[in-house]
């Protein structure tokens, strides 16, 4: 694998940053590239060197974000009991959140778009399914699908809540109450 040049990343580091900037104020449709490089100070042929649009850029920033996400859930591949791996699970990806807040709370804020909620649904639900393929005894009763549907929407759904008010509970009560909601025995 070869490794990026400094100069590049730091470019990319202040352009994503740039755009997450104007995304906490302005929707992502709103945003023009020249307010992209001001704000990131950086020239608008540097831009195009880089991203042939400013689509190019959040997915860029979108694809980082989410190998990001599966190298966190990686750490999790060594629980054999399921309702470990699902409070394990939830952890990271709240450690994760809570990593990269303002890509978050930036992008959800006034960007209706699910593009990054689409991301983390997908990455999650890899990994479950990953989890139960793994583990062939688990799905005995319920097909994987139905599984890996049911928790990744509660999981997603608990995570969406912690990114819009992160002051409403804290990390260590939400994962004692997922405690109690998961099943001992969960297939």
């Amino acid at each position: 694998m070869k490794k990026e040049d400094l100069r590049i990343t730091k470019t990319k580091k202040n352009l994503y940053n740039g755009l997450l900037m104007l995304m906490k104020e302005n929707t992502f449709e709103e945003i023009k590239v020249s307010d992209i490089c001001s704000i990131a100070l950086v020239n608008r042929s540097t831009f195009y060197d880089h991203f042939d649009d400013k689509y190019e850029l959040l997915e860029s920033l979108i694809k980082d974000l989410k190998e990001d996400l599966i190298q966190k859930l990686k750490e999790n591949r060594q629980i054999d009991n399921a309702r470990e791996y699902y409070i394990e699970m939830i952890k990271l990806l709240m450690d994760h959140t809570k990593d990269n807040i303002m890509i978050y709370s930036s992008i959800l804020k006034h960007n209706n778009n699910s593009i990054v909620m689409d991301m983390v649904y997908d990455t999650v639900y890899k990994d479950v399914e990953n989890y139960i393929d793994e583990h062939e005894n688990i799905t005995a009763e319920i097909p994987a699908e139905i599984i890996s549907k049911f928790y990744v929407s509660a999981v997603i759904n608990v995570c969406l809540d912690y990114i819009k008010s992160p002051h409403k509970y804290k990390k260590e009560d939400i994962l004692e109450y997922l405690s109690k909601l998961i099943p001992i025995k969960i297939y």
